[in-house]
């Protein structure tokens, strides 16, 4: 299969770029395109053939759900039972935008290999002209995990999507860099309090600004072994080819452990802050500056995708607070890493 790339931007006719992608989507295909959080491969979420594309092309569990992506608010009842109230309060403080409302799903009207068997759905309306443009001329619901083959770090570039998925999928529509960097919060509203199942760009503490408590389970909590009720839960993910070791953010111990690992052969790379490139690692890809955590965010995919073009055999990342969206970085670090630590880590990480 020839993969299409075809970017939209002023300067192309872009009514026939989205129709291009519409027809595919109407004929039962694929389209990778891109949201304010990461590239997604999106199929209509009514049709079960083409959800199950995704997951051909993905080469992903079919136990994980996807979300569903809406072009209004107004779709929403149309495929859930019911809209709680605390539900209505975060769509309107907070769609368009980075966060997914897990409810309880209508039967029979979403194809099966979308919510992977359980008796909700995820729905989200994203904050991206390419993608409100392409939904809303659809008309129809998308399902779509994020753009990539599964368990590699996520994709941020259309470049990123092509990389993995060439030749799997027909389309990539490019709508440049995306903004946020790692995927959408997702929170389930089918209890009370509400708990945030992954996090990411709108926080707890965002959340509990507008609906009170909610609960957010620490990294080792959200190991579950039960079928996940949202992406990511479940499996590695976000992992480059090299393995990832956690490291707290302290210079004399990532310069010990630099010097540890190069003295038994290995070629090192470090994701850090700015301030660290005066180490002695063979590659440094800087998050940002200090604590700048919509930085670290927005950075951390493309910085571990560009390690598996090195010839890296181990990758040091430093780590950061949970406060804010640091705990969404911590999150996808972990699942990186796969929980592994380069030392011990204490206990305020």
């Amino acid at each position: 299969m020839e993969t299409i790339q075809l970017t939209v931007d002023k300067n192309v006719d872009k009514e026939k770029i989205y129709s291009q992608a519409v027809d595919l989507l109407n004929q039962g295909e694929v389209v990778a395109f891109p949201t304010e959080t990461v590239y997604g491969l999106g199929a209509v979420a009514t049709n079960d053939e083409a959800v199950k594309k995704i997951y051909e092309a993905k080469g992903r569990p079919s136990d994980n759900p996807l979300i569903v992506h809406i072009g209004t608010v107004e779709e929403v009842t149309d495929f859930v039972e019911e809209i709680p109230e605390k539900a209505k309060t975060l769509m309107e403080r907070f769609w368009p935008g980075p966060l997914t409302l897990i409810m309880k799903a209508k039967k029979d009207v979403l194809a099966k290999s979308v919510t992977a068997g359980l008796s909700t759905v995820g729905l989200r309306m994203p904050d991206h002209e390419v993608a409100l443009t392409l939904l809303r001329m659809l008309k129809k619901p998308v399902a779509a995990p994020s753009a990539n083959r599964s368990g590699k770090p996520s994709p941020t570039k259309a470049e990123h999507v092509y990389e993995d998925l060439q030749g799997r999928i027909p389309l990539i529509l490019d709508g440049g860099t995306t903004g946020i960097g790692i995927e959408s919060t997702v929170i389930d509203v089918t209890v009370n309090p509400p708990v945030i199942l992954r996090p990411g760009g709108v926080t707890k503490e965002m959340i509990e600004k507008e609906i009170g408590e909610v609960i957010e389970p620490t990294p080792k909590e959200q190991q579950l072994e039960s079928t996940p009720k949202a992406p990511g839960m479940k499996y590695t993910h976000y992992a480059p080819d090299a393995p990832v070791y956690l490291i707290e953010n302290n210079r004399e111990r990532i310069e010990r452990a630099i010097d540890e690992l190069k003295r038994e052969g290995h070629k090192v790379a470090l994701l850090a802050p700015s301030n660290f490139s005066s180490t002695t690692a063979d590659y440094f890809f800087p998050y940002g500056e200090e604590e700048d955590k919509e930085q670290m965010a927005a950075k951390l995919y493309d910085d571990l995708r560009a390690c598996d073009k090195t010839d890296a055999s181990i990758i040091l990342a430093t780590t950061t607070t949970t406060e804010g969206v640091g705990a969404a970085i911590m999150n996808r670090l972990h699942k990186a890493a796969g929980g592994k630590w380069y030392g011990t880590p204490s206990t305020t990480t």
